[in-house]
């Protein structure tokens, strides 16, 4: 054989449009599942989901939800949960309060040691789940008990607030602008367009690498179509927000972790390794992973993210409150589920994280807006969350 012949680039598979479909309807339907829920409340709701007031108290209200939807993201892949995400909400927010209220600590030193203590305390249950081989589950139902009754104490029974302007500004600032134009924030619709441009550019180099090297790639009908509709949704987004008061600065902070996070998973060796730990462990150890640094390695990276969604749920009620954080790790883990990941580890995207997160976050909006009551709200994501998970174990049964 030549050297010419090893050299040339493999062919692009090609497959057809049903067989890339049904090979990736998990990941599609749960786009398509977001868009559908969104149209059925904008019908419901009179257009009310889509006003610009309402697009930033979505963003704001699921802030932390998405904040703590990509580090639950890598805990599911790996193979684990954690329960305890609400219980470190609520104590961080506490520590916070307590740290700028009482002590009257600056922001920024606080903000620093409350993410240190969030990654302190999502180490040590990480170091029982990998070397004391204490099963997830029980080690967080722990945590969650502990740092519930750690905020309860911290705050003695009361609410601890206000917060320095500086400090609300994380969740409840928004970008400056760069013109002054009535009604206008020019600055949110030129990051919206150079966003999607962005966007697009980087998915026509990926998709190019990919067929560089004869890795199978979406059929020319779907991508082409996907990049128009998140190119118009963005600068619609955009559009819309911009008539208000711009892009909030927990936005940019999702956008830039969302970017992060996906990075890490798709092309670091650290990502590729989660995934094989999450798939088989056994497997992983042989090939020379060290599983229990990296099991520990996600737990700490989630109790990092936690403590920075907690900074951003007290930022936005300007208080820490005894209840702060309450069944917030439902409604996160739900958001995995919801996205795509798969309860016996091993597969999820942070993509489908961040669309389940936004499933429930416009759920739960538009049902309180239509005034469905938490009775019957519960009820309906409950339902929604057993549909997800059937779906995944229906599909791997079908396969």
């Amino acid at each position: 054989m030549s050297t010419e012949t090893l050299e040339r680039p493999s062919e692009p598979q090609r497959v057809s449009l049903t067989t890339f479909i049904g090979r990736n309807l998990r990941e599609y339907g749960i786009l398509l599942s977001l868009v559908v829920i969104m149209v059925f409340f904008q019908w419901m709701t009179g257009g009310t989901l889509f006003q610009p007031l309402n697009l930033t108290n979505l963003v704001l209200q699921n802030s932390y939800v998405v904040i703590m939807a990509l580090g639950m993201l890598l805990v599911i892949v790996a193979g684990h949960i954690d329960l305890s995400v609400g219980s470190v909400v609520g104590f961080i927010g506490a520590f916070a309060a307590t740290m700028m209220v009482t002590w009257h600590v600056d922001p920024v030193t606080t903000t620093i040691a409350s993410l240190a203590l969030g990654a302190v305390i999502g180490a040590a249950q990480g170091w029982f789940v990998a070397y004391m081989h204490i099963p997830s589950f029980i080690v967080t139902l722990g945590g969650m008990l502990v740092f519930r009754g750690l905020c309860l104490a911290l705050l003695a029974g009361q609410s601890v607030g206000p917060f320095p302007v500086s400090f609300q500004r994380l969740s409840s600032g928004f970008i400056p602008d760069v013109a002054s134009i009535p009604h206008l924030h020019v600055l949110t619709v030129v990051l919206s367009a150079v966003t999607a441009l962005a966007l697009i550019v980087s998915a026509i180099r990926d998709r190019a690498k990919r067929q560089k090297f004869g890795v199978e790639v979406e059929p020319s009908v779907i991508f082409w179509g996907k990049q128009i509709a998140l190119a118009a949704a963005l600068v619609a987004f955009g559009w819309q927000m911009s008539t208000y008061k711009g892009l909030p600065n927990v936005l940019i902070v999702m956008f830039v972790l969302i970017l992060f996070y996906g990075f890490v998973t798709q092309h670091t060796t650290i990502g590729r390794r989660i995934y094989a730990l999450g798939g088989n462990e056994k497997a992983a150890r042989l090939s020379g992973i060290d599983t229990r640094r990296l099991t520990f390695f996600t737990f700490a990276n989630m109790g990092m993210l936690a403590a920075l969604a907690g900074l951003v749920f007290a930022a936005r009620l300007n208080t820490a409150t005894p209840k702060g954080g309450v069944s917030f790790e439902l409604d996160v883990i739900a958001a995995c589920f919801i996205g795509g990941a798969s309860a016996t580890g091993g597969v999820g995207k942070v993509t489908g994280a961040v669309i389940g997160a936004f499933i429930m976050g416009v759920m739960n909006n538009g049902m309180s807006i239509l005034g469905i009551g938490i009775d019957w709200q519960q009820v309906i994501k409950g339902l929604v969350l057993l549909a997800a998970v059937f779906f995944d174990v229906y599909n791997k049964v079908k396969r």
